[in-house]
């Protein structure tokens, strides 16, 4: 795992890592959940100074990590100890976009949600505030 990441991650590399890992999820990864990720990465003012060239290593790391049998643990270690308090409701927004970006949210994107919800402590309220406005933003006609 050392290998794989050459300095400690970024806040920007766990929100990365945190929609990546969304979109992951149900092992399909679909266009609209890419475009999703990359337009989070290219448009938001988070991301302003993110060398996009680290999403390679990110997914990597991700995929890496979901093959290991607690993968999953260790990729919320890192977030934890890598991503600040104050951006862990934005790394949910974020989750909430990606999995709500095809249209469907399906059962281990819901659960992965679920997860990501309990890891890093988002309060029910403002969990069902930021669900339903990635619903919002993504209903289709």
């Amino acid at each position: 795992m050392s290998e794989q990441i050459s300095h400690p991650l970024s806040p920007q590399d766990c929100l990365v890592a945190v929609m990546i890992a969304v979109s992951a999820s149900d092992e399909n990864m679909r266009t609209a959940e890419l475009l999703k990720i990359q337009n989070a990465v290219n448009h938001l003012p988070v991301f302003a100074s993110y060398d996009i060239d680290r999403m390679t290593k990110m997914s990597q790391t991700v995929f890496d990590l979901f093959s290991e049998e607690d993968g999953l643990d260790a990729l919320f270690g890192l977030i934890r100890d890598n991503l600040p308090e104050h951006l862990f409701e934005t790394a949910y927004a974020l989750a909430c976009d990606v999995a709500a970006a095809d249209g469907h949210i399906l059962e281990p994107e819901l659960r992965l949600l679920e997860e990501i919800r309990y890891e890093l402590n988002i309060d029910r309220l403002h969990a069902a505030a930021i669900e339903r406005g990635a619903r919002a933003r993504h209903l289709s006609g």
